[in-house]
C-alpha cells in the first residue's frame, strides 16, 4: 500500500463519490478509481459498495478507514519532520570535548541557538586521545581538541587560542607578580585536577626532570572545583586561562604566568572531510569557520 492510493481512497470515503474525489485531487476518475483497485487487489476486499448510487465503505473499508487516517497522519509528520531538519526549526548536534573545551563552546552554541533554537546540543565528555575515533565513526559530529589529529580522513577549525596560567586568590602573593617560576610555584600550596590529561603529565613531567617537588595539597574532578577551591584561598593552581576569564575578569581570580610552562595552544574543532553530517551540524561548522575569518587571532 502506498501513501498516494491511501490518500486517494481516504478522499472518495469522505466524498462518498469517485467523480467529486476525482474533481477535489485534480485527476480523472479513471485514475482515482485505478487507485483504490490497487488497495483492493493488494487486500483481497472490495473496499466500496459499487451496487448504490453512493460510494458507501464495505466492512473491510471502514476497518482500512481508521488505520489510513493514522497511516497519514504518520506520514505527514513525516514531512514535516524533515522540512524542519531542512529548516533547523529541529536537529541535534553531539560534540565531545573535555571542560577546558567546553569553556568555549559555550559562546558558540549560545550564538547558534540564538538563529536556531529548536537545535538540540548534546556535549560529551570524552579523552582527547579518542575524540578523533570517535568523530570518524560519528559517534560525535565534532570534537575539541588541542592538537591536529593524526587519523586521516578529519579536519580542523581553530576555535580560539589559550595558554596555562597560574590562577590564585587576590590576596596571594602570586597576584601582584607578573610572573612566578617553577620552583615558586614548586613552594607554594597546590589546588591540582585530578582527571588524568596529557596536559596534567606535561606539567608533572617537568616537574620531576628539574627536580622540584610539586606540594600538591588538594586534587579535584573538576575544573570548577579547582577554581572554587582557589578562591577560597586553599592554594594555586595551574589551568587554562580561558577556563577562569569570567572569575579573572570580575577579581575573583587572578591570572600569573609561568612562561617554563606557559604553553600557548589552539584549541580546534575537528571535523569528518567527508562532511557526512545533518544540517543542522553543517550549519554551526558553517557558523564556526565564518567567525573564524572574521577573527583570526581570537
Amino acid at each position: 500500500m502506498d501513501v498516494l492510493s491511501l490518500r486517494v481512497f481516504l478522499t472518495v470515503a469522505e466524498e462518498r463519490s469517485f467523480s467529486r474525489a476525482a474533481v477535489r485531487l485534480f485527476r480523472t476518475q479513471s485514475a482515482v478509481s485505478q487507485a483504490v483497485r490497487r488497495l483492493e487487489t493488494v487486500l483481497g476486499e472490495s473496499l466500496f459498495d459499487r451496487t448504490t448510487r453512493e460510494a458507501r465503505l464495505t466492512e473491510a473499508g471502514r476497518t482500512l478507514k481508521d488505520y489510513a487516517e493514522r497511516l497519514l497522519n504518520v506520514a505527514e509528520e513525516a514531512e514535516r519532520a524533515v522540512k524542519d531538519l531542512k529548516d533547523m526549526k529541529r536537529g541535534r548536534v553531539v560534540i565531545g570535548a573535555n571542560e577546558s573545551g567546553v569553556e568555549v563552546l559555550i559562546p558558540l552554541i549560545a550564538r547558534f541557538r540564538d538563529a536556531h533554537p529548536g537545535v538540540e546540543f548534546d556535549v560529551k565528555r570524552s579523552p582527547s586521545r579518542l575524540l578523533g575515533v570517535e568523530v570518524l565513526g560519528a559517534a560525535l559530529d565534532f570534537g575539541v581538541v588541542t592538537f591536529v589529529p593524526s587519523e586521516k580522513g578529519l579536519k580542523t577549525v581553530v576555535l580560539a587560542s589559550d595558554e596555562l596560567v597560574v590562577l590564585s586568590h587576590p590576596t596571594h602573593p602570586f597576584a601582584k607578580m607578573s610572573r612566578v617560576t617553577l620552583e615558586e610555584f614548586g613552594r607554594a600550596t597546590v589546588v591540582a585536577h585530578s582527571d588524568p590529561s596529557p596536559a596534567r603529565e606535561r606539567v608533572l613531567r617537568k616537574f620531576a626532570e628539574r627536580g622540584i617537588p610539586l606540594n600538591i595539597k588538594v586534587s579535584l574532578p573538576s575544573l570548577d572545583g579547582v577554581k572554587r577551591a582557589v578562591e577560597r584561598g586553599m592554594g594555586v593552581a595551574l589551568l587554562p586561562r580561558r577556563t577562569a576569564l569570567s572569575e579573572i575578569e570580575a577579581g575573583r581570580l587572578a591570572a600569573t604566568l609561568l612562561p617554563e610552562l606557559r604553553r600557548p595552544r589552539d584549541l580546534r574543532l575537528v571535523y569528518r572531510a567527508a562532511g557526512n553530517f545533518g544540517n543542522a551540524a553543517h550549519a554551526f561548522l558553517d557558523m564556526v569557520k565564518t567567525l573564524r575569518a572574521q577573527n583570526p587571532t581570537t
